[in-house]
């Protein structure tokens, strides 16, 4: 096999939803809790009710919802394959898509319009993230890279390789200073977004990691795999320091909570684990 003949049968794919049905929820914490965003996002691959979609049955395109009425405001179309990411920028007024047609999408959501089509990945785009600072989109694309992009210019500043096998989620820290790559060969890619420079790759999963995250205070990183556990790291030196262990099937979604002492993580066995940092972490 040579060249990215295999793309097509890719990891990436049999997590792939075909999505029917949409549900929006509440939650009341507080007497003065507000939506921090008018607007919800939903990416969908509308398809025929018997067979799968080719390109000339299916309906590819995001639709942009009313969080406080529950209808939908505006369809944005322009993609033609799947869309598996969907990922807003901190002030609500842009928004990412990443597309199974390799391509990443910035939107206007006022307009509706597409600013930029990000062009230039070899495979399917598997996650696109906005930096906080909303001046940087970062893409992780099967085709074994990540790419960085400037949003004004929609031009690719920083192509990132080295992993040996399809990146599946990528993620800035808090202050946009450093970001991660997440793969299918069992490592994770710690850069400096300045320098561009690898500061640390990430070693002791035995599977696929399918989800990176970083801590709201930047000081740790957090990963999920088809191992069935999550490890901990320090995001400064890439140490492991803790495998969370307990599911008994792959692990596909890990996150912290805003203090970051506390882990949420969820596996195809069907459950959700909730776990406290060690106390002598930080100390």
């Amino acid at each position: 096999m040579t060249g990215h003949a295999r793309f097509g049968t890719h990891k990436l794919a049999r997590r792939s939803i075909r999505l029917r049905a949409i549900k929006m929820w509440y939650m009341q914490l507080h007497s003065t809790t507000r939506l921090a965003t008018k607007w919800s996002l939903a990416a969908l691959t509308r398809q025929p009710r018997f067979g799968m979609p080719t390109r000339e049955t299916a309906t590819i395109h995001c639709e942009l919802w009313d969080v406080e009425k529950g209808t939908e405001h505006m369809t944005l179309s322009g993609h033609t394959a799947e869309i598996v990411s969907v990922c807003f920028n901190t002030s609500g007024d842009l928004l990412a898509t990443g597309s199974f047609d390799h391509d990443s999408r910035l939107w206007d959501v006022r307009s509706g319009q597409c600013v930029h089509v990000l062009s230039g990945h070899r495979g399917e785009v598997s996650s696109t993230v906005f930096n906080h600072a909303g001046s940087l989109v970062l893409s992780g694309s099967i085709d074994t890279t990540a790419r960085l992009w400037d949003v004004r210019s929609g031009r690719c500043l920083s192509i990132k390789t080295g992993h040996t096998d399809e990146v599946l989620d990528v993620a800035f820290n808090t202050s946009g200073s450093s970001f991660v790559s997440a793969s299918a060969d069992g490592t994770a890619r710690l850069y400096n977004t300045i320098t561009g420079s690898c500061l640390a790759t990430l070693l002791g999963h035995t599977g696929e990691i399918s989800k990176v995250a970083f801590n709201p205070q930047a000081t740790r990183l957090l990963t999920a795999s088809s191992d069935r556990t999550c490890r901990l790291w320090d995001a400064d030196s890439g140490e492991c320091l803790q495998v969370l262990s307990g599911h008994t099937d792959e692990v596909f979604s890990c996150a912290f909570n805003y203090e970051g002492d506390s882990i949420i993580t969820g596996s195809k066995d069907n459950t959700c684990r909730i776990w406290k940092a060690a106390e002598d972490l930080d100390s």
